[in-house]
């Protein structure tokens, strides 16, 4: 692919390349994966600008991605997934996932596929209210990777509810029992992309020794009335949500202090079968099913108690924020959002590509392929070109895109 230094082209020989391959509809044919710019080399340049801060919009987004007609290996050929462990660093280090996704198969794909490693195990959960269709072509991709699967049991997930937790717990279950040596489970949603590589990834997690990364503080006074009233799902509706009724909660079980956090956190195994089993965790679960956005305080609290397994001290506050997320009231931080605002969180668009690439964090939320491909795209390719320069074994050429 060569380095990511700046190209001798000039923006207006870019733009004319790109808008070429954007219109011969000739190109898409041939392409099983197919991208908003077609060309790889096109691509690569405009990306580059684009990281600069250019500005550029295609006319047609990705077009939807199946098995149909391809075998399992030929799939991931035609794809370019890394099919081998890339480092012994890694292969001593295999990590779990958890995919919790409703909708939009294409943008979960290539999640699926930029942190997809051999090595690694993945659990998918799917919405038990997802349409048919979708549930299959996840199910069908899933059934090429023998490290992948979906969640033994499907929940109804309502924004907000409880049984978002539930989902991520359903997997945690399941991930325990994989006979895969995993050393973090991380919890991603369909609309989720990484940031670092897999060897970054594990690099970073190495440094904690053991600690599991539950970002989070004493709620503030905005997140003080999720845990104090109780909150009931309503699933008996045309777009199911959660209400807020004036009914105070009791306390929380063995006097535990409640904590406010992100919902995206990255678990030891051993603190896994803790959150599982003790006694403790069993009975915050019991007590956070009618709290407001329980996966933003459950993994925080536990992660305080003194001795539990891996756990924080309780002014560890941020340390070890996994997510990059651009709120809407947090706009004079981050400079505004380039693409557009949903539940008040930044759905990327292209002009947010530089701040990306200079955060910190190992992944970002939220993104859109099918609105905004070429921030997908542009984040895609500069990961797989990290990723195969980190390796230590001989690069398969289908692993180029």
């Amino acid at each position: 692919m060569g380095s990511w230094k700046y190209s001798l082209f000039s923006l207006s020989l870019i733009a004319a390349l790109m808008l070429m391959f954007m219109y011969d509809r000739k190109l898409w044919k041939n392409y099983h994966f197919p991208r908003a710019v077609s060309n790889i080399s096109v691509l690569a340049e405009v990306c580059l600008q684009m990281f600069s801060g250019e500005s550029f919009y295609t006319a047609d987004s990705a077009r939807k991605t199946t098995l149909e007609n391809f075998t399992c290996p030929e799939y991931k050929i035609q794809n370019h997934y890394i099919t081998e462990t890339l480092s012994e660093e890694e292969a001593r280090f295999p990590l779990a996932f958890t995919l919790t996704i409703h909708k939009d198969y294409d943008t979960f794909e290539r999640l699926f596929r930029a942190i997809y490693m051999p090595q690694n195990v993945y659990c998918v959960h799917v919405d038990s209210k997802a349409t048919d269709t979708f549930k299959e072509e996840v199910r069908q991709l899933l059934s090429g990777f023998p490290n992948a699967f979906l969640a033994c049991r499907m929940e109804p997930v309502v924004y907000g509810g409880f049984s978002r937790l539930q989902a991520d717990l359903n997997c945690m279950k399941d991930l325990v029992a994989s006979k895969i040596p995993w050393k973090y489970v991380l919890n991603t949603c369909g609309q989720d992309f990484p940031l670092k590589t897999n060897k970054e990834i594990v690099q970073y997690l190495k440094r904690f020794i053991g600690k599991n990364l539950t970002p989070g503080v004493l709620p503030p006074a905005h997140a003080v009335g999720r845990t104090k009233y109780v909150h009931q799902e309503l699933l008996d509706h045309k777009n199911p949500y959660v209400h807020h009724t004036a009914r105070l909660k009791a306390p929380p079980p063995h006097h535990l202090t409640i904590y406010f956090g992100p919902a995206y956190v990255a678990l030891t195994r051993e603190f896994a079968n803790f959150v599982l089993k003790d006694q403790r965790s069993v009975d915050l679960i019991s007590w956070s099913k009618d709290t407001y956005s329980p996966d933003e305080h459950f993994w925080v609290t536990l992660n305080r108690i003194p001795g539990v397994p891996g756990s924080m001290p309780p002014n560890a506050s941020w340390t070890g924020n996994l997510r990059a997320v651009k709120w809407m009231d947090m706009e004079a931080k981050h400079g505004g959002c380039h693409g557009h605002y949903v539940h008040g969180i930044c759905i990327y668009g292209n002009g947010d590509l530089q701040w990306l690439i200079n955060s910190q964090s190992l992944f970002a939320n939220k993104f859109e392929l099918n609105t905004y491909p070429l921030t997908v795209e542009c984040l895609e390719l500069r990961l797989r070109e990290r990723t195969l320069n980190q390796s230590e074994i001989a690069i398969q050429p289908s692993w180029y895109f």
